[in-house]
Order: C-alpha cells, then sequence, then structure tokens
C-alpha cells in the first residue's frame, strides 16, 4: 500500500482553541491527523519565539498572519528548526481585526504583496509553504479569478492551497455573520479548480460533519480539514487513523486518555496555568454521552475548588460519567 500523505486529513487552525494544550489532548486521538497551531500573527513571533515551542510531535503545521515578506520568512525558517511539518499563509480570515491589519483575506487581492511572502517563505525553507484561503472575496468570486489566484500563487512557491469553500465578505460588519452561513458553501467550485489544476495539491475545509462527507470529499481532491467539529466533538477523532490513513490506533476510551493526561496536567499547573486554559478542548469530548452535562457542570462549579485541588476536581468531574 502507497504511503497515505500527510495531508489527507487535519484539523482546522482555531484562534484562541487550537493551542498547545488543545494539540496535546488530539493527538492523544490521532496520531497521523495533521495539526495545526491557531493563528499567529508573525510579529509576535518575532517578539516571542518561545510561541512556536511545544509543537508535540512531527505532525504539526504552524499557521502565520502577516504581510512581510521578511518577517514570514524569518519565522518559517525558525519553524522549519523545530520540526514543523509545513508553514501555513492565513489568506482567508475575514475579522475585522485582520481587516484592519491588513493580512488574512485582504490579501487575496493583492497579488504583489502576496506573492512576495510566498516566494521569500518557500525559499528560506525546504518544508512545504502553504495557503488557507476562500473561494472568492466579496464579488470577485469568479471562477477566473480563482484561478488567477491560485495560478500566481503556485508559480511563487505555494505548494497546497488549503480551500474553505466559502466566499470572503469584507469591510460591512453586517455581513462578518455571513462568512460562516452553511448556504454559502460551494463544494463543486472546489472540486473544479483541483481539476483545472490537477497537479496542484488542494485540500477541501468548510461545515464538513461527517466521516462519509470526508470520503466522499476524498475522491475529488487531496486532502479534508475540519475544525469546529472536533471541537465540538473531539471523539470524532479517534476514527481518523483507522478510517483515513488506514492505520490500526491502540484501543482506548475517551475516560482512560484523559486520565493519561493527569501527569501533564499537573506539570502545567505547576507552571502558573490556569486549569481551565488547560482543559478547555477536554470538556466536550464527553459529548453525547450520560453524564456529560453535569461532568461540565462539577468542573465549572467555582465552589468546587475551595477544598479540592484542580485534579481532584477533575477525578471526581468524571465521575458522572456513565457507560463508557
Amino acid at each position: 500500500m502507497n504511503k497515505i500523505p500527510y495531508y489527507r486529513f487535519s484539523v482546522a487552525p482555531m484562534l484562541k482553541r487550537t493551542d498547545k494544550y488543545c494539540r496535546y489532548f488530539y493527538r492523544k486521538l490521532t496520531r497521523h491527523s495533521l495539526l495545526y497551531t491557531e493563528m499567529i500573527h508573525s510579529n509576535a513571533i518575532i517578539n516571542n519565539k518561545v510561541l512556536l515551542l511545544n509543537n508535540y510531535g512531527n505532525n504539526i503545521a504552524l499557521q502565520l498572519a502577516g504581510n512581510d515578506y521578511k518577517i514570514l520568512s524569518l519565522c518559517s525558517k525558525q519553524a522549519e528548526k523545530l520540526g514543523y511539518k509545513e508553514v501555513n499563509l492565513n489568506v482567508g480570515c475575514p475579522s475585522i481585526k485582520s481587516q484592519k491589519g491588513n493580512f488574512g483575506a485582504c490579501l487575496m487581492k493583492q497579488y504583489n504583496v502576496l506573492s512576495d511572502c510566498i516566494k521569500s517563505m518557500s525559499d528560506s525553507v525546504s518544508i512545504p509553504i502553504t495557503i488557507k484561503t476562500r473561494i472568492g472575496i466579496n464579488d470577485d468570486d469568479s471562477y477566473a479569478f480563482l484561478c488567477n489566484f491560485i495560478e500566481i500563487l503556485s508559480n511563487s512557491g505555494c505548494n497546497m492551497f488549503i480551500i474553505h469553500a466559502r466566499k470572503a465578505f469584507l469591510f460591512n460588519k453586517s455581513k462578518i455573520k455571513m462568512n460562516l452561513k452553511a448556504s454559502n458553501l460551494n463544494y463543486k467550485v472546489v472540486y473544479r479548480i483541483k481539476k483545472t489544476f490537477p497537479n496542484i495539491k488542494m485540500s477541501i475545509n468548510g461545515g464538513i460533519q461527517h466521516l462519509k462527507e470526508v470520503k466522499n470529499h476524498l475522491k475529488h481532491v487531496d486532502g479534508v480539514m475540519m475544525g469546529r467539529k472536533i471541537f465540538n466533538d473531539p471523539k470524532f477523532l479517534m476514527k481518523i487513523d483507522e478510517e483515513i490513513f488506514c492505520q490500526r490506533y491502540i484501543s482506548s476510551t475517551p475516560l482512560t486518555i484523559i486520565k493519561s493526561m493527569y501527569s501533564y496536567i499537573e506539570e502545567e499547573l505547576k507552571k502558573g496555568i490556569h486549569f481551565k486554559k488547560i482543559i478547555s478542548s477536554v470538556l466536550n469530548i464527553f459529548n453525547g454521552t450520560n453524564g456529560s452535562a453535569n461532568f461540565k457542570k462539577f468542573i465549572n462549579n467555582k465552589n468546587n475548588y475551595l477544598n479540592n485541588n484542580s485534579i481532584q476536581v477533575l477525578d471526581k468531574a468524571l465521575s458522572y460519567i456513565k457507560n463508557i
């Protein structure tokens, strides 16, 4: 059997969610999925290189934001030294902050700036430089626009495009919520662009909920990326190694996985990290299980911490989980 490429399935970068604690937990659930850092602005890394540490394994990708090719190049070099699998430039975030800072989806129309960034990053490292983008921006959402975008940036050194199958709405606060409306999803245009550029690697992202959908998308594109579904239902990741990468995973239950994290949690607590920050991504692991609501309620009740340390609170909260 041919080796399945590392980008076949990935967990999306999610701001203030896929931090190092989240990635540590997700790696317990899947050995082979590509995990992305949350989006980190390149300026922040220059000022604090510690942000790139703790990548937990070989299958981690760094997502950068920014528009300065020199700084992005320096960050890419640092990421390669630290063992990141790839460096991804965010060209899809439509937030007001990204618009004010001229990064994210704003760059979709700035070919010269973006091309210089990708070329500088690509020339600086041997690991892949990839882009996460949208199918269009505001009224520039024609197929010709997307084709031109892909062609220019692939020639500049982009190794793969992760395409969020919605266009981005910018410069209009009233339309910000439209950036995530299910009705705006257009998977077919991503399939079409892959047919137009068969030799360019492409992954699809946006609104994917079920394993059946993942397998269907993989008939048309090279990879699938999921985000919110994973955060809301981390158990989903426990299926991926076997179903997508054809690798058997050591049988574990969510309960044993959490208990295996105790020593790590205690080490982080000793560093002064708040307990809730360490385990925020863990709280949804029992969604759909009898006792899940009481599990969360117990952890979120401040009174339970008065006479117990954090690990004791977690241990007692786990007693509410039944039938696993």
